[in-house]
């Protein structure tokens, strides 16, 4: 996809010091009865970074983000969201820190009833109570960034399955939000709408180097967006030459029963040992 010009590029992103992470886990465990989800899970996100969450259904992986906006509330370890130690906080503190993330759901969850206007600029209207010519401007760029302005007067019913993500993407940019969440963005989706929906999180990487943490199902997915940056200049996605590294940094942390298996860069994965894990990735 040709990316358009960037609207929001005059846009100050200001992120707070959280000592250098966005996201920490440091041995965390969950379990519902006798399902042990998650069994001493323990992982980094740099700030400006992007994870890749990797592991077969079951593994844990829609359970982390759960836990990283304070749906869910661990068992034992510690997690720190943004500084912030979600599983001691109140729920109104909570509010206020899901305020600073952005969430895109596999299946979009938009509003059915809502136009993609006001399901873009649902978040802002909660905060303002009305729709501003600020509010206006914000979400015409949100949308400009997906290339989908021309639909902001259209119904959710009335958008193809990857348009709908396409605007669950802006929905999530529109605050410009210290840390994006991904759950399965290409999930259901086609291999060629699929490449779509990776180049728009390649280009926020990219452009605003957001903090992510992206749940996926497809190696290839990741794998694309660990190989490729987005070029300014072209507004397309550049393929790295073989061996180099993208300006925002990458990872890929890998699940196995509850537990973290593998947690590290694309080189490091493509030489691992680890039979289960070579298996997974062939």
């Amino acid at each position: 996809m040709s990316a358009p010009t960037l609207p929001l590029d005059s846009a100050v992103i200001a992120t707070q010091d959280h000592s250098g992470f966005a996201v920490v886990f440091e041995d965390v465990w969950l379990a519902f009865e006798e399902n042990e989800v998650l069994r001493g899970v323990s992982f980094r996100l740099p700030l400006g970074e992007t994870k890749a969450l990797f592991g077969v259904a079951g593994a844990g992986k829609s359970t982390i983000l759960k836990l990283v906006l304070g749906l869910l509330k661990p068992d034992a370890g510690r997690i720190t969201v943004l500084g912030a130690g979600v599983a001691e906080m109140r729920e109104q503190d909570l509010f206020a820190l899901r305020g600073k993330i952005g969430m895109v759901f596999q299946e979009s969850a938009l509003f059915d009833s809502l136009t993609v206007r006001e399901n873009v600029a649902f978040r802002l209207m909660e905060e303002h109570g009305i729709y501003s010519e600020d509010i206006d401007r914000r979400v015409r760029e949100a949308l400009s960034f997906v290339e989908l302005e021309h639909t902001v007067d259209m119904l959710p019913s009335e958008l193809s399955g990857g348009m709908r993500r396409r605007v669950a993407i802006a929905r999530a940019i529109i605050t410009q939000p210290e840390l994006l969440l991904y759950d399965s963005p290409t999930g259901g989706l086609d291999p060629v709408t699929s490449n779509t929906i990776v180049e728009l999180i390649v280009k926020q990487r990219d452009v605003y180097k957001t903090s992510s943490l992206l749940v996926s199902h497809r190696l290839q997915d990741a794998f694309t967006m660990a190989t490729h940056e987005f070029d300014r200049q072209s507004s397309q996605l550049r393929a790295l030459p073989r061996g180099q590294y993208c300006n925002v940094p990458m990872s890929f942390l890998v699940l196995r029963d509850g537990k973290v298996i593998f947690d590290g860069d694309i080189h490091e994965l493509a030489q691992t040992k680890d039979d289960y894990i070579r298996e997974y990735i062939s």
